[in-house]
């Protein structure tokens, strides 16, 4: 994708979004490339097995261990 440093200045969310779609943006200044913007990413750290089914501060705890079991008991007294 093509885009001029105006487009930069008034559209960065847009431009930011489609460069972490992967998607390489060539900003331009008057008429010449001048800059690339592109994911820093890294694409197999998304794919990577998470060991835990819960993660963070969660994942330390004994009682979630199942955590289905876990989830279920939080939700009895809703009903």
């Amino acid at each position: 994708m093509i885009a001029t440093a105006k487009d930069l200045r008034f559209h960065s969310k847009e431009l930011l979004d489609t460069a972490k779609r992967g998607e390489e943006v060539i900003i331009t200044y008057r008429g010449k490339p001048y800059a690339k913007l592109v994911s820093v990413v890294n694409e197999t750290h998304k794919t990577e097995k998470i060991k835990h089914n819960l993660f963070g501060i969660w994942s330390e705890y004994p009682e979630t261990e199942d955590v289905n079991e876990f989830v279920d008991t939080l939700r009895k007294g809703r009903f």
